[in-house]
């Protein structure tokens, strides 16, 4: 049997069972597909979705496994006591934690799923899991914003060390110099300080032990000028560090506004309560006055106003509400006094999605970040290696003096101070994540979630732009054109059974069915037996009477012999005429047929035509007919059109070009498009709308379905690229070039220090100018 088991909102909390132990890793981990679990103590087995798991996943796997387990027995876990369900467990789940992961039990084992599209269990890549003792670890945490105002007292920290620097400098007598630079050096080193303490701690070395190592070797051979000025230069690029990431963090944090932390639920009478949002629960009917911000996730039921949702979008133009549209977590209402009703709980909202999606780009590292982080450590010990070498060949082996250094030569230990700071790789270790951070902060304000470094490198790499049809090419806010049927006059019934069986299903035709049936009040039943065929339709059981809704031939191969006969007198479409998207219905009695209206967005032309100039190919892949596709064709310039595409099709196709070598950005918005976004080199899901396995599944999240911002996410990923190259640039060279003169002793320390920090300022400062560069794109500036 199957059991619904809900995400964890925090990787660490919620491990009181196997199942909630599992969700967690679940719901952060987003390359993992399923875990089986043993009972009887074989293996374990975990799937991702095509892609082999890293060792990174399975350690984390292994750790919610083992922890679930331990809990789980000691409360007596029902999965794992014989009784086969989470019902009865003594510690059940919240109603608001159901939905998101499918359990299913065997006498041997329990497999965990996540909740996805139907074809994507056919792709699973399965992986043995052995459950050996081992170091535990837990998921890490997102970072809080304790930090992000520590830029200010590390500046003041720099200047103090530059004020008593120069005080020192210029004093006359020479105890007054010595107070003021032991007053320098203790403003200057005090950060530094702390960070080589916390480091030690962990048995570990960095930048800021060298630094300091440097400031005392100065000091020990009188050189208390030369000390301070690194100090100061080192505190203040510090400084300048903390100021971008403090930064990026505002520029992230203004994005979500404090969202409301009570809500006022009506009662079936009509009566007011008012509730904390955390315990708003789907299905409930929420009051919503004007100038007040919308608690949850809903659709309006009654009432119209207007919505800002420009801390979502980007878009600071209102945004009309009337009956049946969708209205987001932390957005304003601006005049209306709304009734809705709540989609979402609060922990599921778009809102706290962004936020993770948010929190795990900051914590996802690019590939060539992770490269410079794996080089620092052992880097760093190289440096310290060879400082201690050359020290002895330039005392021993050039006959240099030892300490003190003399009018005519510098000592070996001046030398080797020197070389210690010119080797350092301040600059080098901040090129890359200073550049990161900056592409993923400039982007959210502008409604582009990176969910990492590694999507920011990567959309530059892309050739060719897959995109689906409905919802991404097309608007997707679909609406009911017109009703008929045969016989005539059943138009009524072919929209209640249309709404009730639509109600149930994800697919954007059957949406827009939804929101017209709610709007228009048409009949709603609650059907049986409810099942949805993946790219063809749905079938289900109202009133014990079968029914079918879906695309036309579906309904052909299925219906009642009499519904086929009906289905043979409809009368065939024009050949000429240019069909919008339709559904059909199929009863015992009659048939008949939705037709709805998607428009084509007004960008897409002009985003199209700036990808062909950009060097970039354009598939459409879809799922509709090949006319309607030719017809696409004909009003936009696509490379390549391919129709009547299934999602395992459009897998293949993404497959096959990955294994030519080229490289393809997925863009799509629905459940069938999860398996090709995860396949492709760069997926794109449109809009915090879009299904919840879209969003898992893709690097790039373009809010609001603004396919235009797409343009401008390839931009920006070439900038931040340029922007790494020149860092790494500029770090690498100055380095060489400084080393190569400490080696031949033909730099003293003052200079050495210079060049050293002011490469560090200008790879930072060079990162921030993607915070402020405009867009390029002409068509993202004038749709935003």
């Amino acid at each position: 049997m199957q059991t619904a088991v809900g995400k964890s909102r925090s990787p660490t909390q919620d491990k009181s069972c196997l199942a909630r132990s599992v969700a967690t890793v679940l719901g952060h981990e987003r390359s993992l597909e399923a875990v089986t679990v043993p009972v009887l103590g074989a293996n374990a087995t975990l799937a991702t979705l095509g892609k082999r798991a890293t060792p990174e996943l399975e350690a984390l796997v292994r750790t919610a496994v083992l922890e679930g387990e331990a809990a789980g027995r000691a409360i007596g876990c029902g999965l794992l006591s014989g009784k086969n369900d989470c019902e009865s467990c003594p510690q059940p789940l919240d109603e608001a934690a159901h939905g998101t992961m499918q359990v299913s039990r065997s006498p041997a084992s329990a497999t965990f799923s996540r909740v996805t599209c139907p074809t994507a269990p056919s792709f699973w890549r399965w992986q043995n899991l052995p459950l050996p003792h081992f170091e535990q670890r837990t998921l890490e945490l997102p970072e809080d914003d304790s930090h992000l105002e520590e830029w200010r007292s590390q500046l003041a920290a720099a200047v103090a060390c530059a004020v008593f620097g120069l005080a020192g400098y210029f004093a006359t007598h020479h105890t007054t110099s010595l107070v003021f630079y032991l007053a320098s050096f203790l403003a200057g080193a005090w950060f530094a300080a702390e960070e080589t303490w916390e480091r030690l701690q962990k048995r570990a070395v960095d930048v800021h032990f060298l630094m300091l190592a440097v400031a005392a070797g100065s000091a020990s051979i009188g050189a208390w000028g030369e000390g301070a000025m690194l100090l100061f230069l080192f505190s203040l690029s510090g400084a300048l560090e903390h100021y971008a990431l403090g930064r990026t963090q505002r520029e992230i944090r203004a994005l979500f506004k404090a969202a409301p932390k009570t809500a006022i639920v009506l009662s079936p009478t009509g009566a007011e309560t008012e509730m904390p949002v955390e315990q708003i629960v789907r299905g409930m009917r929420l009051a919503i006055k004007p100038d007040s911000q919308f608690p949850v996730d809903g659709t309006v039921v009654k009432g119209s106003t207007a919505a800002d949702e420009s801390n979502l979008s980007g878009e600071s133009a209102p945004v009309s509400k009337q009956p049946g549209d969708t209205v987001l977590a932390g957005t304003m209402n601006l005049w209306g006094a709304l009734q809705i009703e709540v989609t979402r709980s609060a922990s599921q909202s778009a809102l706290q999605r962004i936020i993770h999606l948010i929190r795990e780009a900051q914590r996802s590292k690019a590939p060539s970040q992770r490269l410079t982080d794996r080089f620092g450590s052992g880097y760093t010990a190289v440096v310290l290696v060879l400082t201690v070498v050359m020290f002895f060949v330039w005392w021993r082996a050039y006959d240099l003096p030892a300490l003190v250094s003399t009018p005519e030569l510098n000592s070996a230990f001046y030398r080797a101070m020197t070389l210690l700071v010119v080797a350092s790789p301040c600059a080098l270790v901040l090129s890359i994540p200073s550049a990161i951070l900056a592409a993923i902060a400039w982007a959210a304000r502008r409604g582009i979630l990176f969910r990492g470094g590694a999507a920011v490198e990567m959309l530059a790499e892309v050739n060719i732009v897959a995109l689906d049809k409905t919802g991404t090419l097309t608007t997707g806010e679909l609406s009911v054109e017109s009703i008929t049927s045969l016989p005539a006059g059943r138009e009524s019934e072919i929209a209640g059974v249309a709404y009730s069986l639509a109600n149930h299903s994800a697919h954007p035709l059957s949406r827009a069915i939804s929101q017209h049936g709610r709007r228009e009040h048409w009949h709603l039943q609650e059907p049986a037996d409810f099942e949805s065929i993946s790219g063809q339709g749905v079938v289900a059981h109202l009133r014990g009477e079968r029914c079918l809704m879906g695309r036309r031939e579906f309904i052909a191969s299925l219906a009642s012999e009499d519904a086929r006969a009906q289905l043979r007198e409809w009368p065939a479409d024009s050949a000429s005429q240019i069909a919008q998207p339709e559904v059909w219905i199929a009863t015992g009695e009659f048939v008949g047929k939705i037709q709805l209206r998607d428009e084509v967005r007004p960008q897409a032309t002009e985003l199209l035509v700036a990808l062909r100039q950009a060097g970039l190919r354009t598939v459409l892949l879809t799922g509709d007919r090949q006319r309607n596709a030719d017809a696409i064709q004909k009003l936009l310039p696509l490379d390549e059109v391919r129709a009547e595409l299934h999602p395992d099709d459009k897998l293949r196709y993404i497959v096959k070009q990955n294994e030519a070598g080229q490289r393809v950005a997925m863009i799509g918005d629905g459940v069938n498009d999860a398996p090709s976004l995860a396949a492709a080199h760069v997926g794109v899901a449109m809009g915090a709308r879009g299904s919840d396995a879209a969003l898992e599944q893709a690097d790039i999240v373009l809010m609001q379905d603004r396919l235009e911002n797409f343009l401008a996410a390839f931009q920006l990923s070439q900038r931040a690229r340029r922007i790494i190259q020149q860092n790494l640039f500029i770090s690498l060279g100055t380095v060489i070039v400084l080393v190569g003169l400490a080696l031949a002793g033909q730099i003293p320390l003052t200079l050495g220090v210079l060049g050293h920090e002011g490469s560090t300022v200008v790879v930072v400062l060079n990162s921030l100018r993607l915070l402020f560069k405009k867009s390029t794109s002409s068509l993202s500036t004038s749709s935003s």
